[in-house]
């Protein structure tokens, strides 16, 4: 694993820009998770959105960057913010690939296209070897996108969703070794 603070950085794929998420990033993402269909299938936030929560977890993403703890990579398209993707959960050379996506970009390719970018910055600028994911059991295009990436299923366990303040199954899987052939081109933050 990479020993020293990676520097924040963008990452350019072929329609979208990641960058790395900031506080202002937080009234967006306020917006995204009000809707009931985007937020049931997080299984760590609150429903409805909590606002000062929210604000919070964003501001505390530049310090989780600088100490290897996680990386969280806002997703623009046009200059508009359409969802996260993140590697957090790092322990050795492991960690977790989470995403989520405004329902207005669901179907489109672009969870799947910034994640690829997101394994690939995982594994070759981080130094992980491994990757875990999952999903609700009733989101299947979650898992779609897992499988296209290379994740492979694991099992399925209860899990509590606090959106759902409820046990759900959740799939897990795992990745060990970057299975995609698309390269991005990043560039440093200014």
């Amino acid at each position: 694993m990479n020993a020293s603070p990676i520097p924040p950085c963008r990452i350019a794929t072929e329609r979208l820009v990641l960058r790395p998420t900031n506080v202002s990033d937080a009234e967006r993402a306020f917006e995204i998770q009000s809707d009931w269909e985007v937020t049931r299938m997080l299984r760590m936030v609150s429903f409805p959105p909590d606002g000062a929560e929210i604000s919070h977890w964003f501001a505390d993403h530049e310090r989780e960057w600088m100490a290897g703890e996680a990386y969280r990579f806002a997703v623009e398209l046009q200059d508009r913010l359409i969802g996260i993707v993140d590697v957090d959960g790092i322990s050795g050379r492991e960690g977790e690939l989470g995403y989520w996506f405004e329902r207005a970009s669901w179907g489109r390719g672009y969870a799947l296209e910034a994640a690829q970018a997101v394994v690939q910055f995982a594994f070759s600028r981080i130094g992980l070897s491994k990757l875990r994911s999952g999903h609700a059991a009733d989101n299947p295009a979650s898992g779609k996108v897992l499988r296209k990436l290379g994740f492979r299923p694991l099992d399925s366990v209860r899990a509590v969703s606090r959106s759902r303040g409820q046990e759900i199954m959740q799939q897990r899987y795992s990745l060990l070794t970057p299975n995609h052939c698309q390269t991005s081109r990043e560039s440093g933050v200014g």
